[in-house]
């Protein structure tokens, strides 16, 4: 068929490529045709000892290659050559109904040096002319006797000698071809044609180069004539290098065991080609040509043209293999040979060098799409699938949900493909971070068709983007007479943040239990908070008037980290209230309805020297702490009851020793504050009129006549502490005495609850030293704090 064959003939040898679309899914073979004998199937063993060469070019094609002086090769005069070739292609590894297609080839070759080597890829041949002049008979014998070596060889027929390392070997044609060797001559030549790495061959080091050499020497002889010839070859099995960037082949400029003579070494031309095509001029396409005294160095850029460059799959990593065919001509003379020319031909391929991909991220925030980049791929690459967030797809199913891919071609000749997905798309991930950012990531696993093998690879790549796309809420504050209220927006509550009062999360149950009241729309949350509610801040309280502050942080959702505190706060006026402090400080706006009225002043608390801080005639202002004032304490069930009394006391006259009879009314009022004994932090004040159950931190004002009244007694808890003298806790300090201890002494302090009762648990607030006997002097150093 049209385009199946190409041929050349290059320089002594043939050339044959067949084109590999032609063969698809076929198999072939190749016949050498005899003129003698017909067909002779090419294998292994003949190519070699008959100077043939079956091989695939870089892009695959298959290539025979043969040489003018091959075993079949029709020779005229030593001018033209022939060589007939069948090609057999056949849809069955059997070969059978195989199609036979006869193919002749032709090449003219005038001008042979007088010494040729040709180093193929799986041969070395040496051939040489035999134009040489006949000797007298008149001085055979004398001549052969200064020759003792030539005694024994044989006459009128052809006779090899080998020198190896392992010593000299004499053997016939006939002996050699079952060695592997091919001897013979025509018109003008005798040749030798011999495998690499036979017994007879040795490896030496030549200019760093390991050269495979076979010496020898054909002898013949007739009556009149004795002839002896070298017929060494030297060939490089090596010196090939590589870098991440180019190839170097080395060859060595001057092999000695082909030069007889050094100093009269002359090179005439180094010429360079690929596949079959002399370079003239290698620096246009970026190769190296350089020779020096000892060295021929071709060196050829990784992708360069010629070559391929072709993607691989190794160990599951991604990699380039560059594969090119290169020649090598060197033609020389010296004074023993006058011109040898001197032609290698190499096949070379870099190890695989692995080529990780990469992704870029070219997203634009602004644009909400993720724009990534994913390269740089050799030709032979197809992207084949992709998976987003573990979610696989074809490309047509990608297309089809939204995903925008496309590939991009680079000026080098290689190629990447572009992944657009949107931020809002649901297989993107999503994560809150920082104080009003997202971070949308993009996880995602390429699936690639790669080389001609269409070996699948896969890369697994995760891209992020943070972006300021959520507004924090702004809180609007409000008062009313009797209340606080906080407007915020509802948009990410419970998505992005939570609302927190202290370190308690501000729910619905907290609201209820704190009294406040909440309403909710489309687009708000309304809390209205009672003056008196938990949770309010009372940042000034005085006579009649009340500064009170609510709190409210906003916190993010996972790391309870504070983003922004929501506070509102009012100025109230209140008649009548009691605000327990957390810590212990009560303050107590009393109003007093008497018939006839009192004189306020004279109000006291249960300590008669705890008068009121401000009063006018219908108020008093009390502040004092629940460890003074003559406050007691009690426990009920979980709450922890402060108790204390403010009343008015008749005024008796001076001097007179019986009770007088007075205008004024008998006057007390009850004080409770409410605190949960298990409660590390008391929120909030209560007004006077508390609910049934009051919750914890709530206060009450209880008035009583004196003629109804009973005393509340303080409920005494069996509770003893004492300090022991050391550590054993055997020996104690008498009650009520003060002990003195020096900076760093230590204290062995012992506090025993032994009431039996289940209810009652011991906790122990704060203790401290000080330097006096009068424990509340100042300074003091704590021994334990909150317990």
């Amino acid at each position: 068929p049209s385009g199946f064959v190409e041929s050349s003939c290059r320089s002594r040898i043939f050339w044959m490529k067949l084109n590999k679309l032609l063969l698809q899914g076929k198999f072939f073979q190749l016949e050498i045709y005899d003129p003698h004998s017909g067909p002779v199937l090419l294998d292994e063993n003949l190519a070699s000892r008959c100077g043939y060469v079956l091989s695939e070019d870089v892009w695959g094609n298959p290539v025979f290659r043969a040489s003018v002086l091959g075993c079949h090769v029709a020779n005229e005069a030593d001018e033209l050559f022939s060589l007939t070739v069948n090609i057999k292609v056949s849809s069955f590894l059997s070969m059978r109904a195989a199609v036979t297609y006869t193919y002749p080839m032709y090449c003219s070759y005038a001008s042979w040096a007088s010494r040729e080597i040709v180093c193929e890829e799986n041969y070395m041949e040496v051939s040489v002319k035999t134009d040489v002049p006949a000797v007298s008979n008149d001085y055979t014998v004398a001549w052969m006797s200064a020759l003792p070596e030539t005694q024994n060889v044989a006459y009128q027929q052809w006779q090899l000698m080998f020198v190896s390392p392992s010593g000299r070997k004499r053997i016939t044609v006939s002996d050699a071809v079952k060695l592997g060797y091919s001897f013979n001559n025509s018109l003008s030549r005798v040749y030798l044609r011999a495998p690499y790495h036979s017994n007879e061959s040795d490896v030496s080091l030549v200019s760093g180069v390991n050269m495979n050499m076979v010496t020898s020497t054909s002898m013949y002889r007739q009556r009149w004539l004795l002839l002896l010839i070298d017929m060494t070859v030297s060939c490089p099995v090596d010196g090939i290098s590589f870098t991440d960037t180019a190839l170097t082949w080395t060859v060595p400029r001057v092999i000695p065991t082909l030069v007889v003579q050094e100093s009269t070494f002359l090179s005439k031309s180094i010429v360079m080609g690929v596949d079959d095509r002399v370079i003239v001029n290698p620096e246009e396409m970026s190769y190296s040509l350089e020779h020096n005294e000892t060295h021929i160095r071709i060196t050829i850029p990784i992708g360069a043209e010629g070559g391929k460059l072709e993607s691989s799959i190794s160990g599951g990593v991604y990699g380039v293999i560059y594969s090119i065919d290169l020649f090598l001509e060197h033609t020389w003379t010296d004074a023993g040979w006058q011109t040898t020319k001197y032609t290698v031909i190499k096949s070379i391929t870099t190890p695989f060098m692995p080529q990780i991909p990469t992704v870029t991220n070219n997203t634009v925030p602004e644009e909400r799409l993720f724009n990534v980049a994913f390269g740089h791929f050799l030709p032979d690459v197809s992207l084949v699938a992709i998976a987003i967030g573990n979610v696989p797809f074809t490309l047509r199913e990608a297309q089809h949900h939204g995903f925008r891919i496309y590939e991009t071609p680079f000026s080098n000749g290689t190629k990447g493909f572009t992944l657009e997905v949107s931020f809002d798309d649901p297989y993107v991930l999503k994560e809150y971070v920082n104080r009003n950012e997202t971070k949308y990531t993009l996880l995602v696993n390429y699936t690639l068709s790669v080389g001609p093998e269409m070996t699948l690879y896969y890369h697994s790549a995760e891209v992020e983007c943070v972006i300021a796309d959520i507004e924090i809420p702004e809180a609007v504050g409000d008062c009313d007479e009797e209340n606080l209220y906080l407007t915020l927006p509802t948009f990410g509550l419970h998505q992005y943040w939570d609302l927190y009062l202290g370190n308690k999360l501000l729910n619905r149950h907290l609201a209820l239990t704190n009294g406040y009241l909440a309403a909710t729309n489309s687009t708000h949350l309304i809390l209205q908070i009672p003056l008196f509610a938990g949770g309010v801040i009372y940042e000034e309280v005085s006579f009649q008037k009340i500064k009170a502050r609510f709190d409210v942080a906003l916190r993010k959702v996972r790391t309870m980290e504070t983003l922004q505190m929501f506070s509102v706060s009012c100025s109230f006026k209140s008649s009548a209230f009691i605000i327990c402090h957390p810590d212990g400080t009560i303050m107590i706006s009393a109003q007093m309805k008497t018939v006839p009225a009192i004189d306020m002043s004279k109000t006291k608390l249960r300590d008669s020297s705890c008068k009121p801080r401000e009063y006018n005639e219908a108020h008093a202002f009390f502040k004092f702490h629940v460890t003074t004032c003559g406050t007691s304490v009690r426990f009920e069930g979980d709450h922890i009851i402060y108790e204390n009394e403010i009343s008015y006391e008749k005024e008796t006259l001076p001097g007179q020793s019986i009770a007088t009879i007075t205008r004024d009314p008998d006057y007390r009022l009850t004080v409770l504050c409410y605190y949960q004994a298990k409660e590390t932090l008391v929120l909030g004040a209560f007004s006077s009129d508390p609910a049934t159950s009051p919750p914890f931190g709530s206060g009450t004002m209880v008035p009583r006549s004196n003629t109804a009244a009973h005393r509340r007694v303080r409920q005494a808890l069996n509770v003893v502490s004492r300090v022991s003298k050391d550590e054993s806790f055997m020996e104690f300090y008498e009650p009520s005495t003060a002990i003195f201890k020096r900076p760093m002494e230590p204290v062995f302090l012992e506090v025993e609850l032994k009431d039996k009762s289940p209810s009652v648990e011991l906790y122990l607030e704060n203790c401290w030293v000080a330097r006096s006997a009068d424990s509340n002097s100042t300074p003091r150093w704590n021994i334990t704090v909150d317990g």
